[in-house]
């Protein structure tokens, strides 16, 4: 039996003649003597009711407290919130994903540091629940092992492959155009979403997920298995044991959250073509662990790491094609036969990234292709910068048709997502221009939402090889097209996207990395100075007015600035 130690953290609630009264709350509960002697881990449960990705996590918490009992521990589970971005995206609700992000990191620290945790199993799946969760863990620094909820299976419609955004969201634009009827419309929407679990393309819950098998704080298998199979369950009470193991052995986040674990998520982000968004979240994450992740090192790992997977929405293959391709492991594998990994890096198996990785195979070379075989020779994103981004934005580049890849176009400038989506349904959008969205960034939103809704109209009225969409927004991981967000700084702050008006020629160059709007200096001087600060959007004493009076640009990962 493994016997906490009296310096154990939770000796600190549980142990000595102190104590005597935090016991009998405990016993309270029905915790036994010998339970309070135990390693205590945390099983940190976002188990709800509103997100698909989450309403089976409460199988997935009790394997990983059976798993934590068998490794001689003592589990103790507590709730954590959960958003699903869908069901908030095209309204005032969307304004609250990127903010929860800070909140679900806050409660997790409250419980771990308030109650004395050992360690923690932090069990979530969705969007910003998943960088939330690290951010805690990296903040903590006390034993903590990841283990997503896994990806739904993919839908069909009409004998073809569905989800989510492709066909359904897009189809928000083709019914506008009379292409489908509300009976297709409807067909879709029955079908599109099969099981529980994450979004079945690599949208930004499953990119995190995967990303976490690089970063070394989940277990192999964790981002694919997909969320109804038995393995998943396993895997959950694998995970409750390792917490146990990592508690004995003192192993804790900031020895695997390094900064080459960070540059292996990005090269694996790279080669499969992960969300846009996994540059705020990286970033966040990396604020917190105190590791200087820059935004630079996206470019530069994007120019030597091909794009090798093409998965929904940039794709048509979903999350399980990759499952049963290999999975991470075999994408791992081969970027790290190419040099393209540190393999040495610390993993929660207690093993190396190397030793994880090693015996994976590619199983279907359609799925995960091979170097000499490689969608293109960079990465899936791309930064971009120039005097309309002079801190940066961000594209997924591999989800954007070549014909767009560079583009030159006249602004249509709408300073909210509702008068651009409106614009766009009204069809009073033409080929060749360029929509831009700006007061949509971090402070300005406040919360920064995704664009998914005006981005799939686009799509699905057929535009998006011909428009395309700025904004200091962000979209969805479903986005695809010439769809450039994070723009930074953003327009609330004084960005030049700010200054834009109605019909300025903006040129885009993904390929050579490059932003612009075809002013002069001068006329941008003169612009900045008649430039006024507008109102807030949310004033009075909201958490989204407190939150935009402190989150940072897009460009450092729209963290909280402590208060000096």
């Amino acid at each position: 039996m493994n016997k906490c130690s009296t310096n154990s953290r939770s000796a600190q609630a549980t142990q000595g003649v102190a104590r005597a009264p935090h016991r009998s709350l405990f016993y309270a509960m029905g915790y036994t003597p010998d339970d309070l002697k135990k390693p205590m881990i945390g099983i940190v449960n976002a188990f709800n009711e509103i997100i698909p990705g989450h309403i089976h996590l409460r199988d997935l918490a009790q394997a990983a407290k059976l798993g934590v009992a068998a490794a001689g521990g003592t589990p103790v589970e507590f709730p954590v919130i959960g958003i699903c971005d869908g069901i908030a995206m095209n309204h005032d609700g969307m304004k609250y994903p990127l903010a929860s992000r800070e909140l679900i990191a806050d409660s997790i620290e409250t419980m771990a540091v308030a109650h004395k945790f050992d360690g923690l199993v932090l069990i979530g799946n969705c969007d910003k629940i998943v960088p939330g969760m690290f951010m805690a863990a990296c903040r903590l620094n006390i034993p903590s092992v990841y283990v997503s909820g896994g990806p739904m299976l993919t839908g069909t419609y009409a004998g073809q492959k569905a989800d989510l955004v492709r066909p359904l969201f897009e189809a928000v634009g083709s019914y506008a155009t009379g292409a489908i009827s509300e009976a297709e419309m409807e067909e879709m929407e029955l079908s599109a979403c099969p099981t529980c679990g994450s979004c079945a393309g690599l949208f930004t819950a499953n990119s995190m997920n995967c990303l976490s098998e690089a970063l070394g704080i989940s277990l192999p298998g964790n981002g694919t298995i997909p969320a109804p199979y038995g393995q998943r369950k396993a895997l959950a009470k694998q995970a409750g044991q390792k917490a146990v193991e990592m508690v004995q052995k003192n192993v804790r986040p900031l020895d695997i959250f390094t900064l080459n674990a960070f540059h292996n998520s990005i090269a694996l982000d790279m080669a499969i073509g992960g969300s846009s968004n996994t540059v705020l979240h990286l970033l966040a994450i990396a604020y917190e662990a105190g590791v200087p992740l820059k935004l630079e090192a996206f470019h530069e790992i994007s120019a030597r790491v091909p794009n090798i997977c093409k998965l929904s929405p940039g794709g048509t293959h979903r999350l399980f094609d990759l499952y049963v391709a290999g999975g991470i492991s075999a994408v791992l594998r081969q970027l790290g036969e190419q040099g393209l990994l540190h393999l040495e890096e610390k993993t929660v198996t207690g093993r190396t990234l190397g030793e994880n990785i090693r015996g994976a195979e590619v199983r279907d070379p359609d799925v995960i292709r091979p170097f000499s075989k490689a969608y293109s020779r960079e990465g899936g994103i791309a930064i971009l910068r120039g005097n309309l981004a002079p801190d940066g934005a961000v594209v997924k580049q591999s989800a954007v048709a070549k014909e767009m890849l560079t583009h030159t176009g006249p602004a249509r400038v709408f300073n909210s997502e509702e008068e651009a989506f409106n614009a766009i349904m009204e069809r009073r959008i033409n080929k060749g221009d360029v929509v831009i969205i700006r007061y949509e960034g971090p402070k300005g939103g406040p919360g920064m939402r995704e664009m998914l809704s005006p981005t799939s109209a686009i799509s699905g009225i057929g535009l998006d090889k011909d428009v395309a969409l700025i904004t200091d927004g962000r979209f969805s991981g479903g986005t695809r097209g010439a769809s450039i967000g994070h723009v930074s700084p953003e327009a609330s702050e004084g960005g030049p996207i700010g200054l834009l008006q109605e019909g300025d020629i903006i040129e885009i160059d993904i390929p050579g990395c490059t932003l612009n709007m075809k002013l002069t200096e001068e006329e941008i001087t003169a612009r900045r100075a008649a430039w006024q600060q507008p109102k807030p959007k949310v004033t009075g004493k909201s958490y989204l007015a407190r939150y935009a009076a402190q989150v940072t640009s897009a460009s450092t990962g729209a963290v909280l600035k402590v208060p000096e």
